[in-house]
């Protein structure tokens, strides 16, 4: 644990959270360039599913502040609203949210009706193409959060003698949840990339919803650090939330059976163009 600032930038502090939180940004964008080069979209369909992509990260980073608000005011309306500290499903509806919309205003307002060309709509591929790895880079990207989570002494679960000291506010050992959290969050998106890359799974998104939902329900007994709502309610926001995510990733397994699977364009069946086809090795350079 390592709340305090790792060394400075300008009189700034650079904290191990916040470097967490990037490096977690930039493996998530990272891993989705590569599945978007592997299943074949055009240049144009990756740099605006990336530039998108972009801005639902900064507005999920807003929501999760937001969200977090809306819950210190309902727990003490005295001390009036005050943006900081952030939660992450509040920052999940929010980039997912803000992604849909925007990507949904580009392809059936803005392309359509526009006359610039780089707004036009020449993609190879589209939003239900890429549902199914998205959900894997977020993984990855909330893993990377919660190690930051971890070195930063939030998020810290009960005391327990076999526990190490992850709070800031003591040195108590308590349940590492923020650890448990990111080893779940790993195993979730190799279980997911398993099933996309080699089985063709096209079903993460549901059952990212469904197992994340769960697990952060499980989880919220065993934390012990202040998340907002109620006092004395039954179930914490954040339980709340996940029955929320569980209906809805149950949902989404109907949504991409009976709809969404027939609205994919499979730019992996379609042949490559020839500046990518002249990226690829040529025979015998690919080191076989």
């Amino acid at each position: 644990m390592h709340p305090q600032p790792l060394f400075h930038i300008f009189g700034q502090g650079v904290y191990a959270y916040g470097i967490c939180m990037a490096v977690g940004i930039i493996a998530c964008f990272g891993f989705l360039l590569f599945a978007m080069w592997y299943k074949n979209f055009n240049e144009e369909a990756t740099d605006k599913v990336l530039l998108i992509g972009l801005f639902g990260t900064g507005f999920g980073i807003f929501a999760a502040m937001l969200f977090q608000s809306v819950y210190d005011v309902i727990a003490n309306p005295s001390a009036g609203f005050k943006l900081g500290g952030m939660t992450f499903i509040g920052g999940l509806i929010g980039g997912v949210g803000s992604f849909l919309a925007v990507w949904n205003i580009y392809v059936y307002v803005i392309a359509p009706r526009t006359k610039i060309k780089l707004l036009k709509n020449n993609m190879n591929a589209g939003l239900t193409d890429a549902l199914p790895f998205i959900p894997i880079g977020i993984a990855i990207a909330h893993a990377f959060g919660r190690f930051g989570c971890f070195w930063g002494g939030c998020c810290y679960g009960k005391e327990a003698e076999w526990g190490l000291p992850c709070s800031q506010y003591d040195n108590i050992p308590r349940i590492p949840t923020q650890l448990f959290e990111m080893s779940f969050l790993f195993l979730l998106a190799g279980v997911m990339a398993l099933l996309y890359f080699r089985f063709k799974f096209n079903y993460n998104f549901g059952l990212y919803a469904v197992a994340y939902g769960i697990w952060r329900f499980i989880l919220e007994f065993f934390r012990d650090d202040y998340r907002g709502g109620i006092e004395g309610a039954a179930l914490s926001p954040s339980q709340i939330q996940s029955i929320i995510m569980v209906i809805l990733g149950v949902g989404y397994f109907f949504l991409q059976y009976y709809l969404l699977a027939k609205m994919m364009k499979h730019p992996e069946l379609q042949p490559r163009t020839k500046s990518e086809k002249k990226a690829e090795p040529a025979d015998g350079q690919n080191g076989e």
